[in-house]
């Protein structure tokens, strides 16, 4: 049974940063690994996404340049890294991995339909931003 476990939500003020971390248990790698968040009152939406086999991450717009996604193969490990941290950041990130192999997800108009998509699904960790 495939495992995703995040950490490294916590509680941070504006302009401050987080490093979460996806470790998946159970599998060797996938295709696509991605993150999205919850926030309060609205749809799970994509934030970052990175996928094998080249080309670029994929981020929303609305971390663009302050989120950074990573991965660390030997530590079976994925991570975001935040920075910039602003109040509107607050929510519940989780990690989702692995996408069928037809589907490309070359930028963030993909990340709803890739949301469907996912096989794999963390619990979530909890960012809160304070302004």
């Amino acid at each position: 049974q495939v495992h995703l476990e995040e950490s490294g939500g916590g509680s941070v003020q504006a302009g401050g940063s987080l490093k979460l971390s996806c470790v998946y248990k159970y599998v060797f790698r996938f295709n696509c690994m991605g993150w999205y968040r919850r926030m309060a009152g609205k749809e799970r939406e994509g934030v970052a996404a990175t996928c094998a086999g080249g080309g670029s991450n994929v981020y929303a717009d609305s971390v663009k340049g302050r989120f950074t996604i990573s991965q660390d193969s030997a530590k079976n490990t994925m991570y975001l890294q935040m920075n910039s941290l602003k109040p509107e950041d607050t929510g519940m990130y989780y990690c989702a991995a692995d996408l069928p192999s037809e589907f490309w997800l070359a930028g963030p108009e993909d990340f709803r339909a890739a949301e469907s998509m996912f096989q794999y699904w963390g619990q979530g960790t909890q960012v809160t931003v304070s302004s």
